[in-house]
């Protein structure tokens, strides 16, 4: 009996360490790929993109929350308002198959129509961006546990993807959605576990401002973000808002008490952890951009990154928390949250 259960250990390590292994070569020859693709990949100018006079960015789903009212989770979801398009960036997690989603309970709550919403703009596809696994493995997205008829938006993701009725618009590549808006076009992380992961980002330009960045992840890292955005516009890196997947300290998802940020998304090994150094090496890389506005999301980063961001930049952080309007620009209210607030 000790003979066979020492024989099944036996093959389970060793079945273990070969995954392992495979995993291992697997992402060292994919990193290697994305390093050379994103070091030698030039983009073009975006030309008349124009300005923006006012932006303002609800969050809707983030792990802390504004109110008792409002519900928080381990994914993200914001609403992005310009002169002239209202914008859903990314649907949440909704990991605890609530009815209404989390999402949906929060608009109700925040006074947010679904109808007024034109344009879905989905980072990446990952389960605390698209509605959770069901559709991060069919690559398709929803805002609740069914897809409902979300009529003519338009849809930009970063991949291929799927909505019954609709026929989003791969953006691997810049693409114009309104006036003083832009996506960044993809640019490709390799994960441990799941490999070639293609991430874009909002871009903002804000007049008299310059671009804010709307973020799903962060996957594409700090470096590359920066690199981008200078490559496409003439104007200014002003700010950034959202995840940058800083789980030094704490994950806050959890399956089985594992602490899966931790350990999957840092496009490092997992048994290589993130660290503060690493965390205050991006934080002078934005300091040197000089920022009006820093705005970090929790659903990926720990209370320890958050801190370092707020103390590195006292006057130009604002924390991210779900019902919380930030507003850049001349501002006049239409989000019902805020009245007579000052822009950043």
């Amino acid at each position: 009996m000790k003979k066979g259960i020492g024989v099944i250990t036996g093959v389970l390590l060793l079945t273990v360490s070969g995954l392992l292994v495979y995993f291992y070569i697997d992402f060292k020859w994919g990193s290697q790929k994305v390093d050379s693709l994103c070091r030698n990949l030039t983009m073009n100018k975006i030309k008349n993109l124009g300005t923006t006079k006012i932006l303002e960015i609800l969050p809707l789903v983030d792990w802390y929350a504004d109110s008792a009212d409002l519900k928080g989770e381990a994914g993200v979801s914001c609403l992005v308002k310009t002169d002239e398009s209202l914008i859903l960036f990314d649907v949440g997690m909704n990991g605890k198959k609530e009815d209404p989603s989390p999402l949906l309970h929060n608009m109700k709550k925040l006074g947010v129509e679904l109808n007024k919403i034109g344009v879905i703009v989905i980072s990446h596809n990952h389960v605390d961006h698209v509605g959770g696994f069901k559709w991060s493995k069919e690559k398709s997205f929803s805002l609740t546990n069914k897809q409902a008829d979300l009529g003519a938006k338009r849809v930009y993701t970063p991949v291929p993807m799927t909505y019954p009725g609709l026929t989003p618009v791969c953006a691997e590549n810049p693409v114009i959605i309104s006036k003083g808006v832009a996506t960044t076009g993809t640019i490709p992380s390799y994960l441990f576990f799941t490999g070639w992961t293609p991430e874009q980002a909002l871009a903002i330009n804000v007049e008299g401002k310059g671009v804010v960045l709307v973020v799903g992840c962060g996957h594409q890292t700090v470096p590359r973000l920066i690199k981008r955005t200078r490559e496409l516009f003439e104007t200014p890196i002003y700010g950034i808002v959202g995840g940058l997947h800083y789980a030094v300290t704490d994950s806050r998802m959890k399956i089985l008490g594992i602490p899966i940020q931790k350990l999957y998304g840092t496009g490092k090994p997992p048994w290589n952890f993130i660290t503060m150094e690493e965390v205050n090496k991006d934080i002078e890389v934005f300091r040197k951009i000089k920022p009006g506005i820093v705005s970090l999301s929790a659903h990926d980063s720990c209370d320890a990154s958050i801190d370092a961001f707020r103390k590195a930049y006292p006057s130009a952080y604002r924390d991210v928390r779900v019902g919380k309007n930030l507003v850049i620009g001349h501002y006049v209210s239409s989000f019902g949250i805020l009245n007579n607030a000052k822009g950043l």
